[in-house]
C-alpha cells in the first residue's frame, strides 16, 4: 500500500461480538420529574392582589368605563395610577384626568364608585382623584394607541 492508500484505508468497525464484557443491567427507570409538580395545587391568591378574583373584577369593571371625549376605557387610557384591595373587600382607586378642566372631573370619580361598589363581594369603594403626576400620553396602553391611531 502506498502512503495515500494507508491515510484513506478505514478502521476496522468493533463488534459487539467481540467484546468479552457482560451487557449491562439497565438501570430503573427514573420517576418522572413532572409527576409531583403536576399533582402540586397552585398557591391561593390573596382575593386583593394583582392575580386575585377581586382585584381582577375590579380591573374588568374600571374597563368598562369610557372616558367621554375619547373612546378608550380609563383603565388603558392610562388614568387608573392604583388600585387597592384591602382583606375586608374596601376598594381605594387612586386616578387622575387627562385635563384639570376635564367635563367629567365632577362624575367620574362617583360614577367608579358606584360601578365598582356594585359588585359582588365589595364592602366600599373610594376613589381619590390626583394631579401629580399629571397624566400624559405616554401612560396609555398600546392597545389605546392603536385605538386612537398613535401607533
Amino acid at each position: 500500500m502506498t502512503p495515500d492508500e494507508q491515510q484513506l484505508a478505514k478502521p476496522p468497525r468493533a463488534r459487539v461480538s467481540d467484546a468479552d464484557l457482560p451487557a449491562p443491567e439497565p438501570e430503573p427507570r427514573q420517576k418522572d420529574y413532572l409527576s409531583g409538580f403536576l399533582a402540586q395545587k397552585p398557591a391561593e391568591q390573596p382575593v386583593g392582589e394583582p392575580g386575585g378574583q377581586m382585584y381582577d373584577a375590579v380591573i374588568e369593571a374600571l374597563k368598562d368605563i369610557f372616558d367621554p371625549e375619547i373612546p378608550v376605557n380609563i383603565y388603558d387610557l392610562g388614568l387608573i395610577y392604583g388600585v387597592d384591595v384591602t382583606a375586608d373587600a374596601d376598594v381605594a382607586i387612586t386616578m387622575t384626568l387627562t385635563t384639570p378642566h376635564c367635563p367629567v372631573a365632577e362624575t367620574m370619580p362617583g360614577e367608579i364608585e358606584m360601578r365598582v361598589g356594585a359588585l359582588p363581594g365589595v364592602r366600599d369603594a373610594q376613589v381619590n382623584v390626583t394631579w401629580d403626576p399629571p397624566w400624559d400620553p405616554s401612560k396609555m396602553t398600546d392597545e389605546a394607541r392603536l385605538e386612537l391611531g398613535m401607533l
